[in-house]
């Protein structure tokens, strides 16, 4: 992937905006509309003015008339249409019930244009509503009719037109409606040809009726389906009451607040303060607004009213305030979860907590804690009441972070190997340009270490009076003295973390200069020096955590049978090498660099403890001969051919020994190699430019946020372990670790700022943003939302994307915004986050610019959902189902090692593995089908489901028609009396999902205990598998097979054992979700409300991975 991205490169959904594409083949792939089903007879509705536009989410198949001098990417809007009344905004609202045939006119989207009248209200909901839109309603076999929907001006019914239907057929009364469902969560859309065509955020459905019918429906954007979606649901809360709470919603308690802040600041009582208050004000209270915008937004307003001065009364500050600080997006998000549908209480609060933003355990108490961190008003605070301000103020807060604040200190264990550690390192880190004529610098090692860097460069020559110099030799990059970059570093080594730092001396010089190295170090760095010599009779390296508070020295080493004050050592030149290649560009190139020797100093030689520098030969010399204490360095193309043609040699052999890999030298322009290239195959000391931004060092500086930035990170398990098999080139899933499902929503943006090498005029951007996916062969991935066209300030993107990630622990996530309409660069910004520390729920992504430094107030609004975290069957696919049966299951394989009495081990564990998986499919199933019932999708937690389903479990006078029994650990189902038929449904997925639970549960320990018995066993036959399989005949390559056969069986075992281990801890969550919701909504039968959710017997203990004497790992 390049480090800039070309523009219109689209990949993934494309820039059609995540809706139906169209297909450019006007027969193939085109969708049947088809007339009939009582709906008329046309595909599309046919105006006087002409098509109606589709916008984003169009239908593929069709064509529409572009409207002359709007956006291409109309949408029917919603807004209110020219010549029509509407409903008027504040108590003039008429309670009028005649039925007017409206004219259909194009319409444009109110967040195409970026002078748009934003949705804040249900006033504004309501408005659009009963103007109408055009939507597209879904039928079975792929039927999709065009329609015109409206809310009666009554706002009694819902209806459409055209239709061959009566008219009094064609609508819905708003009181028969049970619940408005988002996304494509019916059954009719789930058995629809078209369902992989449609949006996620641009459907939604209409339940209805005794009988639970659904009305499905396409808007035309994702932000038609909210205003629909807010507004029935304002609607079905507030019924015929709904008027009166539009009417009293205008007092509220967020109009309050707003005017007390005005009358203080008109301290004389003037009744209006001067233009230059009111903006400082208003971004007072939002600081990322740009005061231009602020001015324009008064002076538009006093415009339409013909007023000629430039002071503001508190009713134009009040407009002006609820215009520019109401973020549509999240008054949509507070409307789901507000019971009033105008503020959150303690218990909406603690239920978006739990539901959405995945906290546990969340009482009043926190919620009230929360409300009076961010709620403005007094009287928000004294009530226990979150305005929409203080919401927003909580969503753009540090507590929303998509970062994990866990990962903000160290949080791994820090007592394994040196080796089995990622470590943040640094190339030629005296440079601050590039390789050839840079100028060297020693604030090229204060910012290094300060990033948390603990691998740094010195490359060391000669210098006058007796003063070794550091630069890159053979080039023309200036110099700087050895000593002053030595003070430095003892200065900032352990600034940024106290765990080992490594010295990379690249040394040049002469016995004397050697000698003058040595004193500085010694006098300088004293104690911090370690200079203890390695152990002969361990097998791996110290711990970090072994090694706090110490400097490392990387350097050659004399042999141990060098008797004298000096001895002869290989020389590692990287600087020769380059001056070489640059030497030589445009002829034929050297593969192998002529090896110089040089004479080493016994005291600097002293120096070097656990790491000396040695020159790589062959995976196998190594495997047989190489110390644990040496370390070998790797020119980027050399590592690059290793991590190709022996990928499972290079992560065996990272096992033990540390790995350096550095740039190739023909980067003279300090450009860097893709980190991601190495860290799969296990290199831990993948030396970066650090001076040079671009996408690899966000890469790198993502990566190492993960562990408190402490400059380590724990490799995953599967290329630690003695006894595992890994390929850094997987394209497929990688055995033994379960494939996880990352669902992100780009919701909008706030604040983007116009590229900094852009050279087009004004301040207006054109806003994309690509989801990149950076790990494994198998997960990189990239996908881009639709481009919001002249709107930086707030654009709405609503577009959601799917990733399969199949070795997370090595995934990194990156959220970059460009520029669509740009002149030179389009780079906006960009964060970079590892798979492992994203937050769920709906979270801010604070952006940062090409260095690095985080730019003021600009965000991007996401939702992020992982399903199948942490194991617990397979991830599900087309939202749905790829529900498998037993007969078209898949299970773990086991290879044949032709070696009798191992393969009768590995016979053994055949038939625990189908059972376990067995066990996890149909519990995974069971909750699927649950889920589906409920109306949400697999993305959905068992809490969500409770919560959805809750309003159906209650007649119409309130009593429940069904609790809930949380006496036994297994919660029931009882009904309450006669019950609809749809909700028989309903309890049978139940208790069909508590029955695979508690199946699971009750088996899941015998089962376990199998499979690691199997492994055991297998793990006796480790350390003799050569020497048995000579004996059963096999030779050279067919016992090379037979010993990856081996290492493929054991690591299928272990990540069996580990998936039957997530699987439980995955059940017993599900049953304190149901047990919290349950009690949340006043659902648990009388008397068992204060049951405890009991743990099993006893749990699943993981196999210790260092537990030589039973496993042989």
């Amino acid at each position: 992937m390049a480090e800039f991205r070309s523009r219109g490169a689209p990949t993934g959904s494309g820039g059609g905006g995540g809706g139906l594409p169209s297909s450019p083949d006007p027969v193939k792939g085109k969708v049947a509309f088809k007339a009939g089903d009582g709906e008329g007879g046309g595909s599309r509705v046919d105006t006087a003015d002409g098509g109606v536009s589709n916008g984003d989410c169009a239908l593929g198949g069709e064509t529409g008339s572009a409207q002359p001098g709007g956006r291409e990417k109309g949408c029917s809007s919603g807004q209110p249409r020219e010549g029509k009344p509407g409903i008027p905004r504040r108590s003039s609202i008429i309670k009028d019930g005649t039925k007017q045939k409206r004219e259909r006119k194009k319409t444009v989207s109110f967040s195409s244009m970026p002078t748009e009248k934003k949705i804040s209200s249900a006033s504004d909901c309501i408005n659009a509503m009963v103007e109408g839109s055009e939507l597209k309603k879904v039928r079975s076999n792929s039927r999709v009719y065009h329609r015109y929907f409206l809310l009666e001006a009554d706002m009694q019914s819902l209806r459409w037109e055209p239709s061959k239907k009566d008219s009094e057929k064609a609508k819905i009364d708003i009181k028969s409606i049970k619940e408005v469902r988002t996304g494509k969560n019916t059954d009719i859309f789930r058995s629809n040809g078209i369902y992989d065509q449609v949006s996620e955020d641009c459907a939604f459905s209409i339940i209805y009726g005794e009988n639970y019918e659904s009305l499905d429906l396409v808007a035309n954007s994702a932000d038609v389906a909210n205003i629909w979606v807010t507004g029935l649901r304002y609607l079905i809360s507030y019924g015929k009451h709904t008027l009166d709470m539009i009417e009293s919603s205008q007092d509220n308690m967020r109009t309050s607040w707003v005017s007390q802040r005005f009358s203080e600041t008109d301290m004389d009582n003037f009744g209006h303060i001067s233009l230059c208050k009111a903006v400082q004000f208003i971004k007072n209270l939002n600081p990322g607004l740009k005061t231009s915008k602020i001015e324009l937004k008064f002076k538009e307003l006093h415009r339409s009213k013909d007023k000629t001065g430039t002071d503001v009364t508190k009713e134009e500050f009040i407009e002006v305030f609820h215009e520019l600080c109401t973020r549509p997006e999240i008054y949509f998000l507070l409307v789901q979860f507000s019971s009033n549908k105008e503020f959150l209480d303690t218990k909406d609060l603690m239920m978006f907590l739990e539901a959405e933003q995945g906290m546990a355990h969340v009482t009043e108490e926190i919620s009230l804690e929360i409300i009076h961190k961010y709620e403005p008003s007094k009287e928000g605070q004294e009530r226990g009441w979150l305005s929409i301000d203080g919401f927003t103020n909580y969503l753009t807060s540090s507590d929303c972070h998509i970062f994990d604040p866990e990962h903000k200190k160290v949080c791994q264990d820090m007592k394994q190997p040196l080796s089995h550690y990622f470590i943040n390192s640094s190339h030629n880190t005296y440079l601050i340009e590039d390789q050839f004529r840079g100028p060297s610098d020693i604030t090229g090692y204060i910012r290094a270490l300060k990033m948390g860097c603990r691998s740094v460069e010195l490359d060391v020559w000669d210098g006058p009076d007796n003063e070794p110099l550091i630069y890159t030799g053979h080039t023309m990059t200036s110099q700087i003295v050895f000593r002053s970059v030595i003070d430095i570093i003892n200065k900032y080594a352990f600034f940024a973390s106290e765990y080992p730092l490594i010295l990379c001396l690249e040394n040049h010089c002469s016995i004397k200069q050697q000698k003058v190295m040595v004193q500085h170090m010694k006098k300088i760095l004293g104690d911090k020096l370690h200079t203890q010599s390695p152990n002969t009779e361990e097998s791996y390296l110290p711990s970090p955590d072994s090694l706090k508070g110490k400097i490392l020295i990387k350097a050659k080493k004399l042999s141990s049978n060098c008797s004298g004050l000096e001895g002869d050592v290989t020389d590692e030149d990287e600087g020769a090498e380059m001056s070489q290649r640059v030497a030589k560009e445009g002829a034929e190139q050297q593969n192998t660099v002529t090896v110089k020797r040089f004479q080493l100093c016994k005291e600097l030689s002293e120096l070097v403890s656990i790491c000396k520098s040695v020159q790589f030969k062959e995976f196998q010399v190594s495997f047989q001969f190489q110390k644990y204490w040496e370390v070998c360095s790797f020119n980027e193309v050399l590592a690059n051919k290793y991590a190709n043609e022996n990928p499972g040699d290079f992560v065996n052999y990272n096992k033990r020994f540390l790995a350096r890999v550095f740039p190739s030298p023909m980067r003279i322009d300090s450009s860097n190699m893709n980190p991601q290239d190495f860290w799969k195959c296990g290199c831990q000391i993948v030396a970066m430019n650090f001076q040079t931004p671009g996408l690899m060092m966000d890469l790198n500086i993502g990566w190492f946020r993960q562990n408190g930035n402490c400059g380590y990170v724990l490799r995953p398990a599967i290329m630690r372990e003695e006894v595992s098999f890994f390929s850094a080139n997987t394209r497929d899933t990688v055995p033994g670790v379960s494939p996880q499902l990352l669902h992100v929503k780009i919701i909008s943006g706030q604040n983007f700022p116009k590229p900094k090498g852009s050279g087009a005029k004004g301040d207006v951007v054109d806003p994309y943003v690509y989801v990149e996916i950076h790990g494994i062969p198998a997960d990189c991935a990239e996908q881009r939302t639709k481009t919001v066209h002249q709107n930086g300030d707030n654009p709405i993107f609503d577009e959601s994307f799917e990733f399969q990630i199949n070795l997370p622990e090595l995934a990194v996530v990156r959220f970059v915004v460009l520029d669509d309409d740009y002149i030179g660069d389009e780079f906006i910004g960009q964060y970079t986050i590892p798979f492992e520390c994203l937050q769920t729920g709906y979270r801010h992504v604070p952006l940062q610019s090409l260095t690095g430094e985080i730019l003021a107030h600009a965000f991007l609004f996401v939702h992020v959902a992982i399903t199948n975290r942490r194991g617990g069957g397979k991830p599900h696919k087309r939202g749905l189902s790829v529900r498998k049966g037993k007969k078209s299951r898949e299970y773990a394989s086991m290879r044949t090692l032709w070696i009798k009495t191992i393969d009768e081990v590995f016979k053994n564990a055949l038939q625990p593995i189908r059972d376990a998986t067995d066990l996890r499919e149909n519990m995974q199933n069971a909750v699927v089908s649950f889920k589906e019932l409920c109306g949400l999708s697999p993305v959905a937690n068992l809490m969500q489901c409770i919560l959805a389903v809750s309003p159906r479990l209650v007649g119409p006078d309130n009593t429940p028609l069904i609790v809930l029994n949380l006496s036994d650990q297994y919660p029931t189902m009882e009904f309450q009396g006669t019950v609809p038929e749809v909700l028989k449904r309903i309890v049978t997925a139940y208790d069909m999902m508590i029955q695979t639970i508690k199946t699971l549960i009750e088996n899941s320990d015998i089962l376990y205990e199998k499979i690691v018995q199997c492994q055991k066993a297998a793990m006796e036959f480790h350390e003799n598998l050569h020497n048995i399989g000579a004996k059963e005949g096999l030779k050279e390559r067919k016992l090379q097979k037979a010993v990856e056969s081996f290492t493929w069986n054991i690591t299928i075992l272990k990540g069996q054992a580990d998936l039957l281990k997530y699987a439980k801890n995955e059940t017993l969550e599900n049953l304190k979700q149901i047990h919290y919701a349950t009690l949340s909504c006043g659902l648990n039968k009388p008397g068992t409300e204060n049951a405890e959710v009991t743990k099993p017997r006893r749990s699943l203990e993981a196999i210790p991975e260092k537990s030589s004497d039973e496993t042989g790992e």
